[in-house]
């Protein structure tokens, strides 16, 4: 059964026949999401959902049938404990794909959440596999997509075992910035949409370790938090985060 939004925004057809699709070799990130939403627009029947912060897309034990294309916002993936702790052990932005965890078992393992308002496209798994089978581009850019889940999970598996606590928070305002940069959108002053507390959730830390991780990185000059919110912090020099993340020297503008 459709939901009310669902309605509102019926099933979208063919936009174009497969032959008529373009070339999607692209140079940069920006392009290459571009390509990827046309094509699986003008392939697959789906479903647009607009939806805003503390929206849930699926929750963890509902039964798997569909996938879902992040087209606007960030959306958080929550893992919750039999205990009833949980656990942020995702973060998605724009062409990111959510749902690839129900395809073993038949059931999504965790909850996908929006944290702002944003936009998802929803279609049948089946209905992507009947797909794929005529248009083999797109059955790539699906087994990408998972490679790209498995790179992301493990990067951030061993930025948690290897990096001390300054160097973990700079890896996450790193990864967020660089999100934005690939995506086409302004990193040098990002907004989280995540407290305090999300952030130590996702990076195994202490709220109070993470705002003192914070105030460090100010001091360092590799950050300075925006006049209207401390979620808002901007970043003078991307390539100074990365440095700091990996253990260089800091660039000689941030010494001055």
């Amino acid at each position: 059964m459709l939901t009310a939004t669902e309605a509102r925004h019926p099933t979208r057809p063919m936009a174009t026949p497969p032959a008529a699709l373009p070339h999607f070799e692209v140079p940069n990130e920006a392009q290459r999401i571009a390509a990827m939403l046309e094509l699986v627009a003008a392939t697959v029947p789906l479903q647009r959902r607009v939806v805003h912060a503390g929206d849930t897309i699926y929750q963890a034990g509902e039964d798997f049938g569909r996938l879902h294309i992040v087209n606007a916002g960030f959306f958080k993936i929550v893992n919750s404990a039999s205990d009833g702790r949980e656990q942020v052990v995702g973060l998605q932005f724009r062409g990111d794909w959510l749902g690839f965890d129900g395809i073993a078992t038949g059931r999504y393992g965790c909850d996908a959440i929006a944290m702002d308002t944003g936009e998802i496209w929803s279609f049948s798994y089946e209905a992507l596999l009947r797909a794929c089978l005529a248009q083999p581009r797109l059955l790539g850019l699906l087994h990408e997509a998972m490679s790209r889940e498995i790179s992301r999970e493990r990067d951030s598996l061993l930025s948690l075992c290897t990096l001390s606590a300054d160097a973990r928070v700079a890896d996450f305002l790193h990864y967020w910035a660089e999100s934005l940069a690939r995506r086409g959108l302004r990193a040098d002053q990002i907004s989280l949409r995540m407290s305090r507390a999300e952030i130590g959730n996702y990076l195994g830390m202490t709220i109070e370790s993470v705002s003192r991780a914070l105030s460090r990185l100010s001091a360092k000059r590799l950050i300075r938090f925006a006049e209207k919110g401390r979620r808002d912090i901007e970043i003078p020099e991307l390539s100074a985060l990365a440095a700091f993340v990996h253990g260089g020297p800091a660039p000689a503008s941030l010494l001055q």
